[in-house]
Parts: structure tokens; sequence; C-alpha cells
């Protein structure tokens, strides 16, 4: 008897199918808010998303070298993709989810931010957003939307997983770290790079870029941040083809100050000079090695991120002073930084 009631009781259940609690009805209403987010994300930035084809000239005329993403920022055509997706190229083919195909060529690149842009043969085309990575937090939702192993428009979903990331980048000889980039655990395989890494409010907050531990595992992509100081990269690439920066000439890295100086100064950190390129503009201001430099032009540096930010172009061939700490003494110099070519 007591089984017969159990069978009745799970037949009762079944049959009246008594509403979720608050919890599971919850639960519920947080998944579709999700999926609103993230399909009204895609379909306001899939006709921005390019599927690239890079050409490269061969003997026998144009040849296909390789592929990726790019993403629409300008309605007369200008894309935004990776430098290392179209490097060596300087023309190509871009198609869109409405089965459309456009010429473009290759305006301007930059080796040391993996930053490109192209400018398709057309025009109306449609613009997507550009945010600002500076205010993305750990744990937000972001959607990165690109072309994957040749799967054009394909979107994935996952969260910042990390901020402030860097990773190394190098032309001819000389290397630059790149900097603030955002890891996320989104999905993204060969054929991403370029693509939109974008915010809950389809903003695009970043390039997709790399996958950290390629074959590894996933779970590590990174994407190179849209802020003030990559607007600038793109800004130059649209306007002038290329990024002038200056350079000093010094290979360092961040060291704590000595107590006292610390105090006097109130911080802890400056850079130390662990090398001086013969004949470069430090060398030429007198600037040796192990000095722990402290402000250039003006401004405090902790590391060499600090002084790659301020070695723009502005400051190529103007004397600046530099502040630093030799042997006991503070020092004040003046160098001339040179322009990177």
């Amino acid at each position: 008897m007591a089984k017969l009631r159990f069978l009745e009781g799970v037949d009762y259940f079944e049959s009246r199918q008594t509403p979720p609690g608050p919890e599971a009805s919850s639960d519920s209403e947080a998944l579709d808010a999700y999926s609103q987010i993230v399909t009204t994300v895609a379909e306001r930035l899939a006709p921005s998303v390019a599927n690239l084809q890079v050409y490269q000239r061969g003997r026998g005329g144009p040849r296909i070298a390789g592929g990726g993403s790019g993403v629409v920022i300008t309605p007369d055509g200008f894309i935004l993709t990776s430098a290392h997706v179209v490097a060596g190229a300087q023309s190509g083919e871009a198609s869109f989810v409405d089965g459309s195909q456009v010429a473009f060529d290759v305006i301007g690149m930059d080796p040391l931010s993996d930053l490109a842009v192209l400018r398709a043969h057309g025009s109306g085309f449609t613009p997507a957003d550009l945010g600002d990575a500076s205010a993305l937090r750990v744990g937000q939702l972001v959607v990165a939307i690109g072309n994957p192993l040749g799967f054009g428009g394909s979107v994935t979903a996952g969260v910042v997983s990390a901020v402030g990331r860097s990773f190394a980048t190098t032309t001819r000889s000389i290397s630059r770290l790149v900097e603030n980039v955002i890891q996320t655990d989104a999905a993204l395989h060969p054929g991403n790079s370029g693509g939109a890494l974008v915010d809950g409010r389809a903003r695009v907050v970043g390039i997709n870029t790399a996958v950290a531990g390629a074959g590894i595992g996933q779970g590590l992509g990174l994407a190179v941040p849209i802020n003030a100081g990559t607007r600038k990269i793109i800004a130059a690439l649209m306007r002038d083809g290329h990024v002038t920066r200056a350079y000093l000439g010094i290979v360092g890295g961040p060291r704590p100050l000595p107590p006292r100086l610390a105090h006097q100064l109130g911080r802890d950190r400056g850079v130390e000079v662990v090398e001086v390129v013969a004949d470069g503009p430090s060398a030429r201001a007198g600037i040796r090695g192990e000095d722990l430099i402290l402000e250039i032009d003006g401004v405090e540096v902790r590391g060499m991120d600090d002084v790659q930010r301020l070695m723009d172009g502005a400051v190529a061939g103007r004397r600046i002073p530099v502040k630093l700490y030799r042997n006991g003494d503070l020092i004040d110099l003046e160098v001339t930084p040179a322009e990177l070519h």
C-alpha cells in the first residue's frame, strides 16, 4: 500500500506539474537574461565582422597566404584587424555574413601593438562601436565574434578572466610589451585573430590576437585592448599608414628604491638600467648601466611600461629631462629620444 501511494504521488506531481519555486524561477530568468545579451550582441556585431583572405604576390600572381577576421570601424570601409593576420600582404578579400565580398588594401600595420588597418573597396558598411577596455572588470561578460577555422560569423561567450596582462611583440630587432592585454575564457581558435571582443552593450573592447598555451588547453584567449593608447595607434594608421615612436636605447626593469630614497620620494619603485645601447640616445646623454631612473619628462616611472607610454612620436628629437639615482646621488640629465624606425 505504501508503494502504491508513492507511485500515486509521482503521478500526481508529474501530471499537475507544480510550478518551480522562487530559486528555480530565478535561475531560469538569469539564463534568459544571459542568452538575450549574447544574442543581441551577436546580431548587432555580425554585419561588422569580416572574414579575411589575405593575398601575397607570387610568381604566378597573387596567392592566398592566410586569413583571419576584421572589424569594420567606419561606414566608408576602414577595417581593424591584427597585424600578424596581414603581415607581408598588400591586399585581400573581405566577406560578410550577408554573402557580400569586397576587395581590400592594407593601409598600415603596427607589429609592436599587433594592430593593422585595412580599407575595403566600396561604401555603406556597418561600423562597430568602439568601447573602452580600461573600464572592464574581472568576471564581466564578453563575446568573441570572428571566423575560427574558417567558420564565418562564429560567436563564443565567456568572461574577462584577467586584466593588465602583457605579451611581447617584435619587429626587426626591437621588442616591446603590449600592455593591459585582456584575458578571456571565451573560446578562441585560429581565424579568430583580428576579430571583435565585445562587451554586453555591443561595444568592441578588444581585438582578439592569440591563444595562450595553444595545443595545451583552451580558456586563455588574449585580446589587444581598445583604450586611449590604442585609439591613437589606430588613428595614426588610418592617417599615415604607420605609427611614429621614440626610443631611449636602454634595457631596464623595475627595482625597489633604497629605503631612504623611497621615504624621501614617497614611492617604492623606479626603473633600473640594465643595459645601454651603444651610441643610442641614453648613451649620448650620459646614462649608465645600474642607474635608477625616477622621472622622464617630469613623469614618475616605476617600470618599462611607464617608459614605453612616454615614448610616442611627440618626444622624438626633443630634449627632455631625466631624473635618476646613481651611487647615492640624485642626478638630472637631458636626453633626446630618437625616432624608432
